[in-house]
């Protein structure tokens, strides 16, 4: 099954209409891209890290983004105290892996964390494939991916099944499974590689998604085609990596359902 694109649309602009609190705690390098990739969507974000105030600001926020790109250990028993409040509180999180294959206090620290019941993972190839333990513990290289998304489709279903989440792996093609539907987008550039911090903004993106649509399947459908396309258009307009930053951003506040519909390429897959 896959989500049309009248869906997809209806979801963006429940998004621009409602102005989702989003919570990121995210990463020091990605900051600032995050928060106006979200405000572009339409979303309200808010980067807020404390142990002494990540319990309060969950249980007023829409959705959770726990981003491990710049992990320290106090922003740790953060990212636990938030993402505990958040399943209580009934609020959506996700997990972005960044580096997780890096070194074993990230392996350790997303493991943690998986525990606490996200209700996505988004990563690249060699984070899925870390996650899933199939691939020895440390072949990750920093916050780049060794793996195309194609071959971790196997690990990531396993991981969703067995943590009952949405596992989103990114990449050339994007793939979002839940352990029995797949889902394939052929949506982006090359050139988004060249941008730091994208799959992280994609990771927020998913929030805003998540928290205006119960469905957590079809909101990270969504949330990566949306981000995609805006992607793809921008890099077409864009002469190189640093145009491209601003361009996403703009395409993603001015985009509109007959662009979305042209250009959207998603599809089951298996």
């Amino acid at each position: 099954m896959t989500v049309p694109a009248n869906v997809i649309w209806k979801l963006l602009t429940a998004i621009r209409e409602q102005q989702p609190l989003v919570h990121n705690i995210t990463n020091f390098v990605v900051m600032n891209n995050t928060a106006n990739a979200l405000l572009a969507l339409g979303a309200s974000p808010a980067m807020i890290h404390s142990s002494d105030e990540v319990e309060d600001f969950v249980t007023l926020s829409q959705a959770l983004v726990i981003n491990i790109g710049t992990l320290y250990s106090e922003q740790l028993a953060a990212c636990k105290l938030a993402a505990r409040r958040a399943r209580t509180a009934g609020v959506p999180w996700i997990l972005d892996p960044v580096g997780v294959g890096a070194t074993p206090y990230r392996r350790a620290a997303v493991s943690a964390l998986a525990r606490l019941q996200p209700n996505v993972i988004r990563g690249n190839g060699s984070e899925i494939i870390t996650l899933a333990e199939q691939t020895p513990a440390g072949q990750g290289r920093g916050v780049d991916s060794l793996h195309g998304s194609k071959i971790a489709l196997d690990g990531a279903r396993h991981l969703a099944v067995d943590i009952d989440a949405v596992v989103a792996i990114t990449g050339a093609v994007d793939y979002v499974t839940n352990g029995r539907q797949v889902v394939a987008i052929e949506n982006g550039h090359p050139l988004m590689a060249r941008v730091t911090g994208l799959g992280c903004s994609a990771t927020a993106v998913i929030g805003a998604f998540l928290a205006v649509e119960r469905d957590t399947f079809a909101a990270t459908v969504a949330a990566l085609a949306v981000f995609g396309v805006a992607g793809e258009i921008a890099a077409e307009r864009s002469p190189g990596p640093g145009s491209l930053q601003v361009m996403l951003l703009d395409t993603l506040y001015a985009l509109d359902e007959a662009t979305l519909s042209a250009k959207l390429r998603v599809s089951t897959a298996s």
